[in-house]
């Protein structure tokens, strides 16, 4: 828009008649200003009027007292200037302040005016050199303003120094704008104190509005970038807030802040775009939001009204630093129309406001005015005797940013004077002049006052301010806080949370976020189309936790450690094996002892009935060794209960495999013993028993056992046993188990077992229906079929069961093979021996009818001699009937 008014302005100059070589101004415009004459002049525009197409924001004229008051306070700054002899001295500064009615058009051509002077007061020599009109200009108020009069003033360098409103982002590039300052933090920073705020209170979904302007929508940029880097929220919409008074659009617009989850309303505009969106949530009712604004409104007075405030109460906004200017209220009371030559056309300025003040015109008054009874202007009014906002200095925020304008530039030009020549700042280490100002030079040199960064850009500081609403109906706006940013601190947020009024029912912060923070134990899973803060928690998997609120994953647990119930921290994994202090520990140690007691007891009624035939008929010593390799058998199940170590798992299944073997092995020889008796007692069968004497029974089970005994240490010394946790059957427990190291070594082991145990069931199978009154072959016969039976449960039974209950299996297998083969073999002799001594004897033992005998003798153990019986049994001189009889003779 600018660009165009600058083209038909130009266009009109160029085309103008009085177009010639000289200097000479090619026209001019018709503005509201204020001058005051002096060596070096500082131009200023400034918002006095409203011209608008929004409405009348006062209820009486369109005179805006705060921008008067500015306008004054660089009056009063020039002032105090020229009365300080240590600053520029010598030299008086004179000003041209021009209202820009707060239209952009005005305000270009009073940037203009400025920069160019008026022809019938800045007239410069035939060389065109000489003092320029202004040596810096003190505006203007907004951004648009400003980006549209420093796009043109920057190609000259004229510094322009802003105090209000043009905050816009843009603004601080140095390529587009070379000569823009401004005494108001950058939107940059006042978007990132926005952002802190919501931060500080949680506020992750708010809703963004924005002015259809270029600092709404710089400001809106910024904010979605900001906050998407920052993490700190999303916003749940953004709407630009039209230009006037669009009815249906605003409706829209307050429908969707309805609709909206969101209780957070952050506004980036001027008071003007306020006023009618405020017509419609008052309309509508919309109340329990939260109102964030921006330093353009933070402040407005307009908007704290009555009817506004159960809408706005509680606001929290962000307002230029308040400063303090002694002597400035005592300077406008002295204001009068006669003292700023009001006679003079373009020094109307006082004489407006002095005619909005005291409701009078000054002559010659406009037609139909006395006739109406109006009132005329005298200028002898007193002003101190009328309530005017112009005299409210308590709390001067924009109206100091001006001191510090001209302040600043003022400084510059001091610094530029007070130049030593030779060593100067510009090209061969000139100094600059009072005779031939350039206004680049002004602005090279106006770092020299304030603390402006490379860009142009004031120290960022804010205030952050709360509307109260006071008991009485009455509105306070009240400091809470600060939010600066410094060189040696960086960023620094303060705020008094007790201090906030919060206009909800509960008085306190409300809770704005589109999904509820995800605890500790779950992790975010994004909702899909939708922004990043509106999620779903989905609690981790078993192992993994995520300790931490809105965890985006949930981490894995270490090897030996796994997921509390809560998901929230790794706890140890619970460490699993047969223990000695379980109920099922506690049972098969039980069970093992109480084998192991019953052989020794066994043992000790043997020994102590050795001299009985029972004992002796059945081959004593292998008796002897059969109930101590049972004791073994009982024992070594002991080492498969408890906390598995290497000593352990190396000799609990070599112990299990040679104790079985062992057993077996005195089973099996007893075995072929009976049958090999049963062949001998047949013609021509002797010759049997001379491989089975107490020698080769002795050495038979020897060998056998040896043979297990090499299996086994193969087995330990290739691929030993060893501990081993198992993390495969459980995920939240560690199974401590003895790794078998060699499978083939254990199946050999086992097999080897198996073998010896099927062998002797088969022989014992045979021998079964020897004919004898006490015939030990069915006994083995029957414990050699619990025996294998044990064992072939045992394989699925070991192979399906998971952790300890594979160990337990191999205990249960051995614990009950073992009393198998103690109950049905000594069972019975047992029984005889302590319950039935009748029939331990000889003739018990013996065939009742014995006629003869087939005797045949070898040496026996302990020296006594064994004597085969066959006896031949003819009943009633019928068949014969054979018999075999065991006993034993000295």
């Amino acid at each position: 828009m600018y660009f165009t008014l600058l083209y038909s302005y130009i266009s009109s100059v160029v085309s103008s008649p009085i177009y010639s070589s000289s200097c000479r101004l090619q026209g001019q415009f018709h503005l509201n200003e204020m001058h005051k004459a002096g060596d070096v002049v500082l131009g200023g525009i400034f918002r006095i009027h409203f011209f608008s197409v929004f409405p009348d924001l006062s209820f009486t004229s369109d005179f805006d007292v705060v921008g008067f008051r500015m306008a004054e306070t660089m009056a009063f700054a020039i002032d105090e200037i020229n009365r300080n002899s240590n600053l520029l001295p010598n030299v008086t500064l004179g000003y041209s302040l021009y209202d820009n009615c707060f239209k952009l058009g005005i305000g270009f051509r009073a940037g203009l005016s400025a920069a160019s002077g008026q022809e019938d007061q800045f007239i410069l020599d035939d060389t065109c050199a000489g003092t320029p009109p202004v040596i810096g200009i003190v505006g203007d108020s907004s951004s648009t303003h400003s980006i549209a009069i420093s796009s043109v003033l920057g190609l000259y360098r004229v510094p322009m120094v802003s105090y209000h409103f043009a905050t816009c982002s843009c603004l601080s590039d140095r390529q587009k704008f070379p000569s823009f300052f401004r005494t108001i933090p950058s939107d940059a920073f006042q978007v990132q104190a926005m952002i802190q705020i919501m931060k500080r209170f949680g506020w992750s979904w708010a809703g963004l509005l924005v002015s259809d302007d270029d600092y709404g929508l710089h400001a809106a940029r910024s904010f979605q970038s900001d906050l998407a880097q920052s993490g700190g929220g999303c916003l749940a919409y953004l709407e630009v807030l039209p230009w006037g008074n669009d009815r249906d659009e605003l409706r829209r617009i307050v429908d969707e802040m309805k609709k909206s989850t969101a209780r957070v309303v952050i506004v980036f505009a001027h008071e003007s775009y306020m006023i009618n969106l405020m017509e419609e949530v008052v309309r509508q009712n919309v109340t329990d939001l939260q109102w964030m604004a921006s330093e353009s409104w933070t402040a407005a007075t307009a908007l704290q009204t009555p009817d506004l405030m159960p809408y706005l109460a509680g606001t929290l906004g962000i307002a230029i630093r308040r400063g303090e200017i002694p002597g400035f209220r005592e300077f406008l009371l002295q204001i009068r129309p006669d003292l700023h030559h009001n006679n003079s056309y373009g020094n109307n300025i006082v004489r407006n406001f002095w005619e909005f003040t005291f409701r009078c015109k000054f002559t010659p008054p406009p037609a139909g005015w006395v006739e109406a009874e109006g009132t005329l202007c005298t200028g002898q009014e007193i002003l101190a005797d009328v309530e005017t906002e112009l005299f409210d200095v308590s709390n001067l925020r924009p109206a100091y940013n001006v001191y510090k304008a001209v302040y600043a530039l003022a400084y510059a030009l001091d610094d530029m004077l007070q130049c030593e020549p030779g060593r100067g700042p510009f090209s061969g280490h000139t100094c600059g002049n009072l005779q031939r100002l350039e206004p680049w030079q002004v602005s090279s040199s106006i770092h020299s006052y304030m603390s402006f960064d490379e860009n142009g850009d004031a120290l960022a500081i804010y205030d952050v301010m709360n509307w109260l609403w006071l008991p009485d109906g009455r509105t306070k706006v009240q400091n809470v806080g600060e939010v600066k940013r410094s060189a040696l601190k960086g960023e620094e947020f303060i705020i008094d949370e007790d201090k906030i009024f919060w206009n909800f029912e509960s008085k306190k912060p409300p809770r704005s976020v589109c999904s509820e923070s995800c605890p500790p134990g779950t992790r975010m899973a994004r909702k899909k189309g939708e922004p990043v803060c509106c999620f779903d928690c989905i609690p981790c998997s078993e192992g993994e936790i995520s300790n931490e609120t809105d965890a985006m994953e949930c981490t894995s647990c270490p090897e030996d450690f796994w997921s509390s119930p809560q998901r929230d921290h790794c706890v140890p994994k619970k460490t699993e094996f047969l223990s000695y202090h379980e109920p099922l520990g506690i049972g098969l140690t039980a069970a093992s002892l109480l084998g192991t007691c019953m052989c020794a007891v066994v043992l000790g009624i043997f020994i102590y009935h050795r001299s009985t035939p029972i004992v002796r008929a059945n081959n004593s010593e292998l008796s002897f060794q059969l109930l101590l390799s049972l004791k073994l058998c009982f024992l070594c199940s002991l080492l498969f209960i408890g906390r598995p170590r290497l000593w352990t798992c190396q000799l609990r299944h070599a112990v299990f495999g040679i104790s079985f073997v062992l057993c077996v092995s005195c089973i099996l020889v007893k075995t072929m013993v009976v049958l090999a008796v049963f062949k001998a007692s047949k013609p021509g069968g002797g010759a049997s028993l001379k491989w089975f004497g107490v020698l080769q029974q002795r050495g038979t089970v020897i060998v056998l056992t040896s043979i297990q005994a090499a299996v086994c240490t193969a087995w330990i010394v290739s691929a030993s046993p060893t501990p081993h946790k198992n993390t495969q059957y459980y995920n939240d427990k560690i199974v401590y188990e003895c790794a078998v190291g060699s499978t083939v070594g254990f199946a050999v082991l086992l097999g080897y077992i198996g073998s010896l145990a099927s062998l002797s069931f088969l022989i014992a199978f045979i021998s079964r229906n020897l004919p004898d009154s006490f015939n030990e072959a069915k006994l083995i016969t029957f414990s050699m079929l619990i025996f294998c039976a044990v064992w072939v449960a045992f394989v699925p039974a070991y192979i399906s069961s998971p952790g300890k209950y594979a160990d337990a299996v191999e205990v249960f297998a051995i614990l009950a093979s073992s009393f198998g083969l103690l109950v049905a073999l000594f069972g019975p002799k047992c029984y005889i021996i302590l319950l039935r001594p009748e029939r331990n004897t000889k003739k018990a033992i013996m065939s009742r009818e014995i006629q003869t005998y087939v005797k045949h003798d070898f040496t026996c153990l302990h020296g006594h001699v064994l004597f085969i019986m066959i006896k031949l049994c003819p009943r009633s001189n019928h068949r014969p009937t054979s018999g075999l009889h065991i006993t034993l003779s000295s």
